[in-house]
């Protein structure tokens, strides 16, 4: 039996995502207004939210001890969900301290996201798309494997409902909550 991936890590052979323009549309957008369930029990509104919110939308994240989905490494821009969530994790004070609120998105359910915020000690709320509603408002890009119709990987910058500035694709995903914080760094909110 093959050992069980190790998900804090990246592949060192790990392929990066290329540019496909899927996301050229989307600074300036407004949220679409609609309520996500939030792993820590409520339902969040992101167009609603004042000032600057960071949402990093990522494909699915997974549980030790039970397989990826066949190929999982071999797809660009797949692998690396929890690194990434990790990331924001460490980085959630610093964010915070540039004046933005995080959250993570994917179109996992509730329940599953839950155990990895809890598991992964997440200082912020993972919010569900399970039925890709807000991904389809926003014309997310996503992709496909086992059935499974998931968020390729893209973080938001939203100011007052709008979206502020796009990062896509992401790569590595465990530096972009380092790159979030230099961007805000540079751009302070009066």
């Amino acid at each position: 039996m093959a050992d069980s991936p190790d998900y804090q890590r990246l592949p060192d052979d790990l392929p990066a995502p290329e540019d496909d323009g899927a996301c050229a549309h989307l600074a300036g957008m407004a949220l679409p207004r609609m309520t996500l369930a939030a792993t820590d029990g409520t339902a969040v509104d992101l167009a609603a939210r004042a000032g600057r919110t960071v949402v990093y939308c990522y494909p699915r994240t997974g549980r030790p001890g039970e397989p990826s989905p066949a190929g999982w490494d071999e797809i660009p821009g797949a692998r690396g969900c929890t690194p990434e969530s990790c990331a924001f994790r460490d980085h959630h004070a610093e964010l915070r301290a540039l004046g933005a609120e995080v959250f993570g998105l994917s179109a996992q359910t509730t329940d599953y996201q839950r155990e990895a915020a809890e598991r992964l000690r997440l200082p912020f709320p993972l919010l569900s798309d399970a039925d890709l509603r807000f991904a389809a408002a926003l014309r997310l890009p996503t992709f496909t494997v086992e059935g499974m119709t998931l968020l390729k990987r893209v973080t938001l910058i939203v100011r007052d409902g709008r979206i502020e500035h796009v990062f896509y694709p992401v790569f590595p995903p465990d530096a972009n909550a380092a790159e979030v914080a230099r961007w805000l760094a540079r751009r302070p909110v009066a």
